[in-house]
């Protein structure tokens, strides 16, 4: 991994119908997220904000996917600085703002490895699955399309950011913490081929287990691969903040471990003792009903 880090601000919330998303960045840095990063030994560059522009600017545009355009540019900068990020040997951290950014985010890693003939693998921790199109969204929010985008399915203007499609082959993207997909969404989600982790895999299993199951499929043959956390796959209980909330997400302390597995798996020489699994000691949450149990056996245990 990089030693060093940098933090790239991405103010968006065009992508989603709800306000306040934009505030993403100044929350994370006021946290003091620069000095957490400092304690771990690492590097820390913040080059501010990227400019974006504000709904109150322009029209919707096709209700279909609202504001596509100016969203689509978004993305095109944000690739361009993580692909330069990249190639000065920082690790690009890319802080929002509504969930659309990854469509860039993954423009810019993907395009910077094949350029080098490698391919990325994808890690997307989230209660959705982001895989509407404009056809099949029944809202027209773009923050719900870009890992369609991604694959390869979608509009054209995120489709082919930087030229070329798909960013990441669907083998080695792993859903994980799933809970709420709409319906045609679901369909989408199912024929592409994608590994999906839900929250029952995640309760019946384990969170360490599932990790490490998606991080076997995401690094398959990979030259490494992006992560992209949306804090809705955090209960709200622990992150009420967010745009879209879903009851029945991890806890703080399972995000954590699954950040510190990806941390883990770059690290092979470290062993951990085996330990039983112990019993959870917190109640459990309500789950809304699983929206996925009807793949739920796609995913190789």
């Amino acid at each position: 991994m990089a030693q060093k880090v940098r933090i790239i601000g991405v103010p968006m919330d065009l992508g989603q119908s709800r306000r306040g998303v934009d505030m993403g960045p100044s929350a994370l840095r006021g946290a003091g997220l620069q000095a957490s990063i400092k304690k771990l030994g690492l590097q820390v560059e913040d080059i501010g904000n990227l400019s974006v522009k504000q709904p109150e600017e322009m029209p919707v545009g096709e209700k279909r996917a609202k504001y596509l355009q100016e969203i689509a540019e978004t993305c095109g900068d944000v690739a361009a600085a993580a692909e330069k990020s990249l190639i000065e040997g920082f690790l690009p951290l890319v802080l929002g703002g509504d969930h659309s950014i990854a469509a860039g985010v993954a423009a810019g890693v993907a395009n910077h490895f094949r350029k080098e003939k490698k391919q990325i693998g994808y890690l997307w921790l989230d209660a959705h699955g982001d895989m509407n199109t404009p056809e099949s969204s029944p809202s027209g929010n773009v923050h719900g399309m870009p890992l369609a985008a991604i694959m390869g399915y979608g509009a054209p203007e995120l489709v082919d950011l930087l030229g070329f499609k798909p960013k990441a082959e669907p083998g080695n993207i792993v859903i994980v913490g799933a809970r709420d997909l709409d319906a045609q969404e679901r369909k989408i989600v199912k024929k592409s081929g994608v590994h999906v982790f839900t929250m029952r895999d995640i309760d019946e299993r384990g969170m360490r287990e599932v990790m490490a199951d998606a991080l076997k499929y995401a690094m398959d043959d990979t030259a490494g691969i992006a992560v992209s956390l949306d804090m809705d796959f955090v209960d709200p209980a622990d992150a009420p903040g967010v745009g879209t909330p879903v009851r029945g997400g991890v806890t703080y302390r399972e995000a954590h471990l699954a950040m510190e597995s990806r941390r883990n798996q770059s690290h092979p020489r470290r062993t951990q003792p085996h330990r039983p699994p112990r019993r959870r000691t917190r109640p459990l949450r309500p789950r809304p009903e699983n929206p996925v149990n009807s793949f739920k056996s796609s995913v190789v245990s």
